[in-house]
């Protein structure tokens, strides 16, 4: 437990007054354990408790990318933070408000959590949602930003996102896609893997360059090169890359 002494009074008493914990939201990478920052190698060997977005932290994602870079974690406390993926808007709330009480429990006992998560946690991170009920509630945060997914992808791929003045947009295809892409520059649609039938026909209408990689930074990483080669039943990380046909 942190606890902070404070001046001695005339009367010669010492006040001690405990101080609350940090959240920290550590982002990991999209799956190459290298990917992973020093900072936030760091941090996960600082940080008293390792929490993840899961029913048990061991089985997860991130927890089993984490561990390979810093195997420390798995001596520490873990906390899974469970947030099913569900649509319905109530119960999506009341598992984020149940995963900041269950952070701020340990925080008032003076622990630091660092929440790991995959890629960037600025970038369509559960983290960001939890970090902001604790936030509100007086807590002190911070985020340790990681390699987000697009730019991994596009290494991978030996593209670049963008060049010169081109803009980029950044759609979370699963949520919002709709019938054109029709905006100046290039694309990067994430999580489309449940609506990759339907995102592969706006594709080939679009008449751009496309490509993709499944589970980038994984043992199970595939990429491909053109809207024909991508699977209709790719998997849910898969990132797509749309760029403009300059030959157009």
């Amino acid at each position: 437990m942190n606890l902070r002494k404070e001046s001695a009074k005339p009367s010669g008493f010492v006040r001690v007054v405990e101080m609350k914990g940090i959240l920290y939201g550590i982002g990991i990478g999209p799956g190459d354990p290298e990917h992973i920052t020093l900072k936030a190698v760091r941090m996960m060997k600082e940080v008293d408790i390792i929490a993840a977005p899961g029913k048990v932290v061991k089985e997860t994602t991130a927890y089993k990318i984490a561990v390979q870079a810093v195997s420390e974690i798995a001596d520490k406390e873990l906390l899974p933070i469970y947030m099913p993926m569900v649509l319905d808007r109530k119960q999506i709330e009341s598992d984020h408000r149940k995963g900041a009480d269950a952070i701020e429990e340990c925080l008032k006992k003076g622990k630091s959590v660092g929440f790991i998560t995959l890629g960037d946690p600025t970038v369509y991170s559960t983290y960001s949602y939890v970090e902001k009920l604790v936030k509100d509630d007086g807590f002190e945060t911070a985020y340790i930003s990681g390699i987000t997914s697009f730019c991994a992808a596009a290494a991978s791929l030996g593209i670049p996102i963008s060049e010169w003045q081109e803009p980029f947009h950044v759609i979370p295809a699963v949520h919002q896609l709709g019938d054109k892409l029709d905006l100046k520059g290039n694309y990067v649609l994430m999580k489309s893997g449940k609506k990759m039938a339907e995102v592969k026909e706006i594709l080939a209408k679009s008449g751009r360059n496309v490509t993709m990689v499944e589970n980038c930074g994984l043992e199970n990483e595939h990429r491909y090169f053109s809207v024909e080669e991508i699977p209709d039943d790719a998997g849910y990380f898969s990132l797509i890359i749309a760029k403009e046909n300059r030959e157009r």
